[in-house]
């Protein structure tokens, strides 16, 4: 099957976009005179205050000078870290709040920044965790995007997903619109709505629009080109929850794997943190690039031909009594069962396997999967995030209080969590409508501790199969080597994604390699590929990217 592929003209783009934003204010948005930042910005930017209708209410409206942008939790604190942003527009307020089965206020939180020197640009910053928050909008994708693309020129919105909570709280869960909110609803109707304000403020509708995003935003920019496809002109998805439902069963399934073999404490709880010690995990990490790393051409610590990498840790399994220089039989099974994933009683697969890679000794890996609490209680990602979001959000009905060491039916679980599912997971291959004018970057960490690479892989597959072979010129996905999840490990994990994604869509530059360096080996660069091609050295500077090729 060959997809068709029209190109819309930027003219085209922005009298759809005004046609779009129009239907919808017919049904309730109060429109506002057209503005035009370069005359009087505080006045234009006071007026969107009167932007009502439709369930509108914004709260904020006013000029924000040049300075340090604020921290990511939407504390409204300072952080010497955070970049500083230029002078703009701040739009705060709320969509459609209500009043919850639960008696919480619910409502689509918004945060719209309006930079004065505008280059016709907008941008959807995705969110975090289960989101909750009203994170600054600066489409900088976790700090990876640098100048973020507040500073570039663009104007950025972002959303709470339809609750305030912290983003770790699941509970909202039990109210049925904000499953819907925070599952696609959020993101269509704060893109819409600030691409209105955008043509409100500026007189003249965005040029060019594009979602940014990683983890639950990397879900996000998916379920926008499945769901929404003529939403964003260009796409950047990052470390996804791609099949978040089935990620949900996973993570029941690693609680329940390492109940099985973890000492107990006083009160006959499992203590996670201790299944494996961090001298167990580096033992695996050293086994791994022992029978890996020079797969690709060069021992670099770096391991590019990832499937290739057929690693078993049955290797190390103690032949007489636990030393530190192997695995007990149970370590060893557990290691199976977290790296499989669940399946069926028939052996189908719910969501993996997960590839052995240098972030299984990062603290981020245990983190999510073993935690660091001394007892019974467990905190790891896994049992907390993973469980709650699992219970309360995406089995239906809700179950709170679900027990994952207990004897678990993995069929009926897979069931039930398919209702939740078919809002908002992002998983669909089928892209014609969006292939016909957008382009997307997808992205996935080798060593993510979360999503596992595989699944990315077999979807870009299937994306193809049902797409046709041209639907690689709008789009494609690269895997990163011991990126953890959306930056980190012993990987080049920085790579600039918005210019790469804007020379596609707007000058059909289509990203062959992207150019990436490290933080953890400073002056280490390498290409990213795209699947299914893989770096392989090829000879010179071994620190350099032009020493390595992109090969299947």
């Amino acid at each position: 099957m060959v997809a068709v592929r029209t190109r819309f003209t930027p003219a085209t783009r922005a009298a759809l976009t005004v046609l779009v934003v129009g239907l919808v204010g017919s049904a309730g948005y109060a429109a506002l005179p057209d503005g035009d930042a370069t005359g009087d910005p505080a006045g234009k930017c006071a007026a969107l205050a009167q932007y009502s209708g439709w369930g509108v209410k914004v709260e904020t409206a006013r000029l924000v000078p040049e300075g340090r942008a604020l921290a990511e939790d939407g504390s409204g604190r300072e952080e010497a870290t955070r970049p500083i942003i230029p002078e703009h527009c701040l739009v705060q307020g709320m969509i459609n709040e209500r009043t919850g089965v639960d008696g919480r206020t619910y409502g689509i939180g918004f945060d719209l920044r309006l930079p004065l020197e505008w280059n016709n640009r907008f941008a959807f910053h995705g969110g975090a965790g289960m989101d909750g928050r009203l994170m600054p909008a600066l489409g900088d994708i976790f700090d990876t995007v640098d100048p973020s693309a507040l500073e570039r020129g663009f104007a950025v919105i972002s959303t709470d997903g339809g609750h305030r909570s912290p983003y770790t709280d699941s509970s909202f869960g039990l109210d049925q619109q904000a499953r819907i909110d925070y599952a696609y609803n959020a993101l269509e109707k704060t893109a819409l709505l600030g691409k209105e304000l955008v043509r409100q403020f500026y007189g003249t509708a965005a040029e060019f629009s594009y979602m940014l995003g990683c983890s639950n935003g990397g879900r996000q920019g998916l379920v926008a080109s499945q769901r929404l496809p003529m939403l964003f002109d260009g796409i950047v998805s990052g470390d996804a929850s791609l099949g978040f439902s089935r990620i949900a069963v996973g993570e029941v399934w690693n609680v329940h794997a390492l109940s099985k073999i973890a000492p107990r404490d006083e009160n006959g709880r499992p203590i996670y943190s201790k299944a494996f010690s961090d001298g167990d995990l580096n033992l695996v990490k050293d086994a791994v690039l022992k029978q890996c790393d020079t797969l690709d051409g060069l021992g670099d610590g770096i391991i590019h031909d990832w499937r290739a990498c057929n690693f078993d840790p049955a290797i190390l399994t103690c032949q007489a009594d636990k030393t530190d220089s192997c695995l007990t039989s149970g370590q060893v099974q557990a290691l199976h069962e977290l790296h499989d994933g669940p399946r069926t009683s028939d052996g189908e697969s719910i969501y993996g396997p997960f590839n052995y890679d240098t972030g299984i000794a990062a603290s981020t890996w245990r983190g999510m999967r073993l935690g660091s609490s001394p007892d019974g209680t467990p905190n790891s990602a896994d049992a907390t995030l993973g469980l709650g979001q699992f219970s309360l959000y995406q089995l239906s009905p809700p179950e709170p209080g679900f027990d994952p060491t207990g004897p678990v039916d993995w069929d009926a679980m897979r069931e039930r969590v398919r209702y939740t599912g078919a809002m908002g997971d992002g998983d669909s291959p089928f892209l014609s409508t969006f292939a016909q004018h957008g382009k997307m970057i997808v992205y996935n960490g080798l060593s993510d501790q979360g999503m596992a690479s595989s699944e990315f892989a077999d979807w870009y597959d299937k994306v193809v199969a049902v797409n046709g072979e041209d639907v690689r010129q709008s789009v494609r996905l690269f895997l990163v080597p011991g990126m953890t999840h959306c930056r980190g490990g012993d990987a080049t994990d920085q790579f600039d994604m918005l210019t790469a994604i804007q020379n596609w869509v707007e000058k059909d530059e289509a990203p062959d390699r992207i150019l990436a360096t490290s933080r953890s080996m400073p002056g280490v660069e390498r290409p990213l590929c795209p699947y299914p091609t893989v770096a392989r050295y090829v000879g010179g500077d071994e620190s350099k990217a032009s020493s390595f090729e992109c090969r299947t």
